[in-house]
């Protein structure tokens, strides 16, 4: 199993992986997203980027390779740093440098290395098995269209009124409609007359409801309502914590000796407990805030220690 791999598998739990002497491999959670051109839908993901001057090893990469193959740290620290000269020189000789799961490096006219991720690969575990799904656009149908249909399937005709010119029939029908509407008229004026006594009637009595209603009504009271209290709880998100890590050991004695060494320095020092590898980790400091942790780890490793990393948890 090559060293990409590992750094493949290292990428799917942390933000970054450092190649001891050749640079840092880092991560960044995007959210999900769409294609209105094609109408894709692409879930979550983590966007690979490299960075050549983070080169200093933070035993993350080479603690992982001596887990799995059984040797000592320093002896895959030597085989890391050894495929770091290598894949220098493969870069400065043909240009390009080809990582079938990370993407690919290039060396540009004014010799820096230009990164390209492998779009195809999703380091994002909560994304794990989800791919881009093409959705289907919706047609709507307009109702005109539908209604020129039916016009065409369903015809009809107008017959129109046959009418006789001759003979009193026609003067009938007009005086018959003219006492129709004489008739309506009277009865119509009747049922207004009524209504407006039967109005005047009810707008008195309803008059006579408000007025007793209102001296009867009591606006405020004497003693005020005491509210029950609310209590709230509020759950705070939890922060990322940073810790800068000064050793990992695997006695447990060894990690409280040196939490000691440095208290005794002036640092807020403590012991941070077991990792997944069973290795005892002692920390200079923990901070809430990633400028102050990284601004304080260059501090450290230029005073105290080289050897000293930093780590994210939430």
């Amino acid at each position: 199993m090559g060293v990409e791999n590992h750094i493949a598998t290292l990428l799917y739990r942390y933000q970054c992986v450092v190649m001891p002497g050749f640079g840092a491999f880092l991560s960044q959670t995007k959210p999900a997203s769409l294609q209105r051109e094609s109408n894709t839908f692409h879930p979550p993901y983590k966007e690979l980027s490299f960075n050549a001057q983070l080169d200093k090893n933070d035993g993350l990469l080479v603690s992982h390779m001596a887990h799995l193959q059984g040797d000592s740290f320093e002896t895959v620290l030597e085989q890391v740093e050894a495929t770091s000269h290598r894949w220098k020189e493969i870069l400065q000789e043909e240009g390009t440098l080809d990582f079938t799961q990370l993407g690919v490096l290039r060396l540009s006219r004014e010799k820096k290395i230009l990164f390209e991720p492998n779009e195809r690969m999703n380091y994002l575990m909560s994304s794990f098995g989800l791919g881009p799904v093409i959705g289907s656009p919706v047609v709507r149908e307009e109702l005109k269209e539908e209604v020129r249909q039916l016009e065409d399937h369903i015809p009809f005709t107008i017959t129109p009124e046959s009418r006789e010119i001759k003979g009193l029939r026609p003067l009938m029908k007009y005086a018959a409609v003219i006492l129709l509407a004489v008739a309506t008229g009277l009865s119509g004026y009747s049922f207004y007359q009524r209504g407006l006594e039967n109005s005047a009637i009810a707008y008195e009595a309803a008059q006579k409801q408000v007025s007793k209603k209102i001296q009867e009504a009591t606006f405020f009271k004497a003693d005020p309502v005491e509210l029950p209290s609310v209590t709230l709880e509020i759950i705070q998100k939890p922060e990322s914590v940073h810790h800068i890590i000064a050793g990992a050991f695997r006695v447990r004695g060894n990690a409280d000796k040196r939490v000691r060494q440095l208290l005794s320095k002036g640092y807020p020092a403590r012991y941070l407990g077991q990792n997944a590898y069973g290795l005892h980790q002692v920390v200079f400091a923990s901070y809430s805030s990633p400028e102050e942790a990284l601004e304080n780890l260059k501090k450290i490793r230029s005073q105290e220690s080289r050897d000293a990393w930093l780590l994210s948890m939430r």
